[in-house]
Order: structure tokens, then sequence, then C-alpha cells
């Protein structure tokens, strides 16, 4: 289940995981831009979860769909 954006758990986000659809038709340098457009604005991703860890918190980015559509436009 995604979590809601949450500005105190940003502030101690550590690292960052993206999860790709498996049929995801895009190359290396694109994914590498939607991921980078993702990550600076996880408030607008579709599926975001933080995951507690020993140092912070780790910010998991699902790329969904509509995450698609609207960064490839």
């Amino acid at each position: 289940m995604p979590d809601t954006f949450d500005p105190y758990r940003e502030a101690l986000v550590m690292e960052t995981v993206t999860i790709w659809p498996e049929q995801t038709p895009l190359g290396l340098e694109a994914r590498h831009r939607i991921e980078l457009a993702l990550h600076a604005n996880p408030e607008q991703a579709a599926h975001l979860e933080y995951a507690r860890t020993h140092t912070g918190f780790c910010r998991q980015i699902t790329v969904t769909d509509a995450d698609l559509q609207r960064l490839q436009a």
C-alpha cells in the first residue's frame, strides 16, 4: 500500500529505489531521466513508499503508467 508524501520522512531520506514495470519499452537514458524527475518531485509520484533503515528512510517509487504519461509529455 503506498504512503502519502511526508515532509518529515523526506528530510531523513538516505536512499532511493525505483521499481520499473517489467514491460517498459524505454531505453536507459529515458529511464534515467524519468527516475531523476520522479525523485526530484516525490510528492507527484503515484506510488510512493518509505522504508525505515538504520540511518533514516529509503524512498521507494514504483513507476506507474500515469507517471510515464506525465513525464514523457
